[in-house]
């Protein structure tokens, strides 16, 4: 049976997610709630939070496969399972060439995990993969519950659904930032998106999706830069987040980046429910 993580989950970087904090998270109402950020493949962080909270489903986002092996990310799912069956998502993925050194046969490596990851007992249905292009998301429909895209626009929803089909999990991770001013957003926004525009992986994702290479020079074209981090109110940064479950994506993630995101996610929270 997959995990139901409904429509609205909380995005962390696995370093600043906390128990108190995941407890607050499942007061509010939120899903899921998504560590991120290549948690260890101990997973004590997940564990820990799992503990702390009731009957919030948890998800990384993600797992990276050059930093943990199969076999010690799937121990570690074991024993999580076993204490809080049916509330644990594990999201995996391959990371990007710039930022690991070992970085060769993306796809050939994503497969032997999963080989990995099934023959050590782990369900296909309690997995998700990351993916942006065509080929890796054809991989997560056929091997895990689905896929958890991450820096995506409602037009890559789209066509990743197209690629899915109908039945696996679509997960998009949404950045926005609430809480500031419009030009301490734009720069926020703007730093944030520059980051990925040097890795390789993001920018073809954003060339298929049919930005052009202008749209990503000098950290990114305003108009990108807006798709990528919407700002605003709670009312307008809700109907960004929307815009994916028009696309065709079943939950989104949602990570602000503003100066007091607990504020922000309760805010949030009064206008999606």
């Amino acid at each position: 049976m997959s995990i139901d993580i409904g429509q609205f989950g909380i995005w962390q970087r696995s370093s600043d997610a906390t128990p108190e904090g995941a407890a607050e998270i499942e007061s509010l109402g939120y899903d899921a709630l998504w560590a991120g950020g290549s948690p260890p493949g101990d997973l004590k962080t997940i564990e820990a939070i799992l503990d702390a909270t009731s009957s919030l489903p948890v998800a990384t986002g993600i797992v990276n496969m050059w930093r943990d092996d199969a076999r010690t990310v799937a121990a570690s799912y074991h024993r999580i399972d076993g204490r809080h069956p049916g509330r644990f998502l594990l999201g995996v993925g391959i990371g990007h060439p710039e930022a690991t050194s070992e970085y060769r046969n993306p796809f050939d490596t994503m497969v032997s995990y999963l080989d990995d990851l099934d023959a050590a007992g782990v369900p296909a249905e309690h997995i998700v993969l990351a993916a942006l292009g065509p080929k890796a998301l054809g991989l997560a429909a056929g091997r895990s519950a689905g896929t958890h895209p991450y820096l995506t626009t409602p037009r890559h929803t789209e066509l990743a659904r197209e690629v899915l089909g109908s039945g696996p999990l679509l997960a998009p991770e949404q950045t926005v930032v609430m809480g500031a001013n419009r030009n301490e957003a734009d720069d926020i926004a703007r730093n944030f998106v520059a980051r990925y525009l040097r890795l390789v992986n993001y920018r073809n994702s954003l060339l298929r999706e049919g930005w052009e290479e202008s749209d990503l020079s000098d950290g990114g074209s305003d108009r990108l830069v807006a798709a990528l981090v919407p700002s605003g109110t709670a009312e307008e940064v809700a109907d960004a987040i929307r815009a994916h479950l028009a696309a065709g994506a079943d939950h989104v993630a949602i990570q602000d980046l503003g100066p007091d995101p607990g504020g922000s996610y309760r805010a949030l929270a009064a206008v999606l429910s």
